[in-house]
């Protein structure tokens, strides 16, 4: 009975710190280095809820191993509120990538909402002529592994998206990793590779000046920015839905009153026209969840990451 009540104590003590928090400035975590999607969505929302939790949120950079460092070090750190963790779906794909995590990728985690979204895209070079993406799935079927696909990396979650398309489309390409979307880009314009699925942000200048061809994207209805390119599922692979997805999290065992006041502020920020107009023209679209809506879908987005690894014979590092 006496360790029950030293555990309730603290409990009681924590949450009752928790009502005066934040009194210091809060860190965000970032698994990716200056410039990339997850840092833009960052510094873009940080500010507004800084303002609606009156301290400011400093985002750190801590890039590596697909975001698993920057995870690491979040997932160690004291569950007081002040360190937090913008986290993409490569956090889902680093679980099915890599064997052995230095920490457990829900568990070790407190949830707080999703952020956003982002839809990957379907890309082919101006000399390629497939015209739309059935026109790809009938030249891919008649000239098996003779077409070459574009990617940012081997168990990317670039690379794993067109693998969803190969084994819903009943198609084989030759994967060609490149070091960064610059280059995957440049060879798919080159026609050096005629395939290539990259997250929206990055390309869709490219898009709009037709130096590449939007043939689907792929979430599960199309893109304001884009009304003309149609779903992957609308242009032949029914059912077909992945996107790039953001989310905050704190470290395990972070106050329930901490989590919720976070979410409240980040709500704040979300409904901001000014952050909603810079969002949409990075092409990330708002999206918030109850914390636990987030923990579902991060256990889910790990299975069939892994279904897909294990299916396209991807090795786990």
């Amino acid at each position: 009975m006496r360790g029950l009540a030293v555990l309730l104590l603290a409990a009681l003590a924590g949450q009752a710190g928790a009502q005066d928090w934040p009194q210091r400035p809060l860190r965000m975590l970032v698994g990716f280095g200056a410039g990339g999607g997850t840092d833009i969505l960052a510094r873009i929302v940080a500010p507004a809820m800084g303002v609606a939790l009156g301290q400011s949120v400093v985002i750190e950079n801590r890039p590596g191993a697909g975001g698993s460092i920057a995870a690491n070090q979040v997932a160690k750190s004291a569950p007081d509120g002040y360190t937090a963790f913008l986290l993409n779906n490569g956090h889902a794909v680093s679980a099915a990538m890599i064997r052995a995590l230095p920490y457990d990728p829900v568990a070790d985690f407190e949830p707080v909402s999703m952020v956003a979204t982002m839809p990957l895209v379907i890309l082919a070079g101006p000399r390629a002529g497939f015209g739309s993406l059935q026109g790809l799935i009938e030249v891919a079927r008649l000239n098996p592994e003779k077409l070459n696909l574009a990617s940012v990396g081997i168990g990317s979650t670039q690379h794993f998206a067109a693998e969803l398309v190969f084994s819903s489309a009943g198609i084989r390409l030759v994967h060609v990793p490149y070091k960064g979307t610059p280059n995957a880009v440049a060879a798919t314009i080159s026609n050096e590779t005629q395939l290539l699925v990259e997250t929206l942000g990055p390309v869709i200048g490219q898009i709009k000046g037709q130096a590449l061809q939007a043939l689907a994207v792929t979430s599960a209805t199309r893109f304001p920015g884009l009304p003309e390119v149609p779903t992957a599922a609308e242009a032949g692979l029914p059912g077909y839905d992945v996107t790039t997805w953001y989310a905050l999290v704190f470290p395990a065992k972070t106050p329930v009153a901490i989590v919720y006041k976070t979410r409240a502020a980040l709500s704040s920020a979300l409904a901001r026209e000014d952050v909603r107009k810079l969002m949409f023209n990075a092409a990330f679209l708002p999206s918030e969840s109850t914390p636990g809506e987030l923990a579902g879908h991060m256990r889910s987005e790990i299975a069939r990451w892994r279904g897909v690894r294990d299916k396209a014979g991807i090795k786990p590092e």
